[in-house]
């Protein structure tokens, strides 16, 4: 819970400071939410599409929401990956700044591809059996 807290406000603090072009009309919105497996796998693909800017958007710019985009973007990658990611205070500090000043840097960018790269960079490596 540590780590996710300090992700939460350096991200929130990031995003709400960045200037972020409006667009005119709003992109398909991947719901937060998703009541099944099936409502799960139709989230993570329009998800994994997704933009910073357009899941910025698609939160109705709501903090919570978009963390929990970003969450689940985390997780995602952190399984693919095979990693744990570390639940202290200095991890989700550092992961948040670096999901932070990646975003800032190029908002229209896959939103995945910012969490992952703050994955693989905060996440210890995975253990590999010897051979």
């Amino acid at each position: 819970m540590k780590m996710q807290d300090a992700v939460r406000a350096v991200v929130m603090s990031g995003l709400l400071l960045a200037p972020m072009a409006t667009q005119a009309q709003k992109p398909s919105a991947p719901s937060v939410t998703a009541a099944n497996s099936a409502d799960a796998a139709r989230v993570n693909r329009e998800l994994l599409t997704s933009t910073v800017h357009e899941a910025w958007l698609a939160s109705d710019r709501n903090e919570d929401k978009f963390f929990d985009m970003v969450k689940q973007c985390a997780e995602m990658s952190a399984q693919k990956r095979g990693v744990t990611l570390p639940d202290t205070e200095a991890a989700g500090r550092k992961m948040g700044m670096l999901i932070k000043t990646i975003a800032r840097r190029d908002p229209d960018q896959l939103l995945y591809a910012v969490v992952d790269a703050a994955v693989k960079q905060t996440a210890a490596p995975p253990v590999r059996a010897a051979k």
